[in-house]
């Protein structure tokens, strides 16, 4: 079986990012990959009422400042599955800084897709073209989720396709520098 997290980034036909789903959107479960067992873990159960807002994944072949694949938040028209792997268009990124229960301090940015073949979002090019309300309700999810995990998640921007490509053209070195 293939590493998931080993993937191309993007899809050699669409030209799209590959994003490998590991929590659907309406979930309570959050799921992580495990690369060394080659399946997906439940990592943790969410607090009664929380759920995950749109499908969460990474993007295969990248490295992250928190040591993990870069995060993706995708809009979808109905949730996929656990290791679903489909292809979407950066739309932009949350930038955001964490802070761990020890004090650790690091960037935890939030990429922010639209899936290549959703319906609703179709048309959508940037975060600036969304609703904001459902930006806000994104962030919103991510403060609530870290604060009851003993966490700080804090945005510090949001910024458009441009700068979320560049996020994954960098985090694409660190992975093939980690390699």
């Amino acid at each position: 079986m293939k590493n998931l997290a080993h993937l191309q980034t993007f899809d050699p036909e669409t030209k799209d990012l590959n994003v490998v789903i590991e929590t659907p959107r309406g979930s309570r479960n959050k799921y992580d990959y495990d690369e060394e067992a080659g399946a997906f873990k439940l990592a943790h159960v969410l607090a009664e009422g929380l759920v995950f807002p749109n499908d969460f994944g990474f993007i295969p072949s990248t490295l992250a400042e928190d040591g993990d694949p870069l995060d993706v938040m995708v809009l979808l028209d109905t949730p996929t599955a656990v290791g679903c792997l489909l292809t979407a268009r950066a739309i932009g990124v949350i930038e955001a800084q964490q802070t761990e229960v020890d004090g650790t301090k690091f960037r935890n940015d939030r990429l922010i897709a639209v899936a290549t073949h959703a319906q609703v979002h179709s048309e959508v090019k940037s975060i600036s073209e969304l609703d904001q309300k459902v930006v806000e309700e994104i962030e919103h999810f991510f403060i609530y989720y870290n604060e009851r995990r003993g966490k700080k998640f804090k945005p510090l921007g949001r910024f458009g396709s441009k700068r979320a490509m560049a996020l994954v053209k960098q985090s694409m070195k660190a992975f093939k520098k980690k390699s």
